[in-house]
């Protein structure tokens, strides 16, 4: 009897047929979860990475809330123009906070994965009050009210604990001090900034949106962009490539 003729006893009986389907995705579903009651986890741990503080975790809040993961993706491919125009591809380590991830499919705008440190403070201000005014050909619409609204700290310490429920390591020192941390963020040169680098040393404090009198929704979004791809020292990772 040919292949062919074998073949067609599964498409004749659809009884067969049922039962090797559920065979099959038995077998394939062995193969995914079985590893995942043994493996402490799928990600493999990278030097630098660290929970956002609270400031960056709000500006992450208003990056969600305002829909910019809709035109932006946070997630640099392993292809040749990607890591020409982006830098280095995105580790599955630097998602390891993000509750949910930002990869995103759709770039109506450019990839915001390295976009940390790439701009100054002022470009991501302009940029945000009115896109065309450093990008003329921009089609991103104006958030200038971000300037204009005082930032909501209220809730920030629930934020941290729900993040620490789903695996994110915050310490209780981190959580009881999130609403001092928050504002210390942007006051650089205070006993407050001074207590916010103890819990949070790599972290970045400064002035984000140019007004010292108070910390606004622009702040925070500023201080989340400028984070982006920065924790992660991809020279290790160079290096690592030439030698082989």
């Amino acid at each position: 009897m040919s292949v062919w003729a074998k073949h067609q006893i599964l498409e004749k009986n659809s009884i067969i047929l049922l039962l090797g389907i559920l065979l099959m995705v038995a077998i394939g579903g062995l193969v995914e979860i079985a590893p995942l009651f043994y493996l402490k986890s799928t990600i493999e741990k990278t030097e630098g990475m660290r929970p956002y503080t609270p400031l960056e975790l709000a500006g992450r809040n208003i990056y969600i809330r305002e829909g910019c993961y809709l035109c932006h993706s946070q997630m640099v491919r392993p292809m040749r123009d990607e890591l020409e125009r982006y830098g280095h591809f995105s580790l599955a380590a630097e998602s390891m906070y993000d509750h949910p991830f930002q990869w995103g499919s759709k770039r109506t705008g450019p990839d915001l994965a390295r976009v940390g440190g790439k701009y100054s403070d002022d470009w991501h201000v302009g940029h945000l009050i009115d896109p065309r005014s450093v990008v003329p050909a921009s089609i991103m619409p104006g958030y200038p009210f971000l300037k204009e609204t005082k930032l909501n700290t209220r809730d920030i310490e629930g934020h941290l604990k729900t993040n620490k429920i789903i695996g994110v390591p915050y310490t209780e020192d981190q959580i009881g001090a999130a609403g001092q941390d928050i504002l210390a963020q942007a006051t650089p040169d205070t006993d407050a900034s001074d207590a916010f680098l103890e819990r949070y040393p790599t972290a970045i404090v400064r002035d984000f949106d140019g007004n010292p009198d108070e910390v606004t929704e622009m702040d925070a979004i500023v201080a989340y962009l400028q984070m982006l791809g920065t924790l992660v020292d991809f020279s290790i990772y160079d290096d690592k490539a030439n030698l082989r």
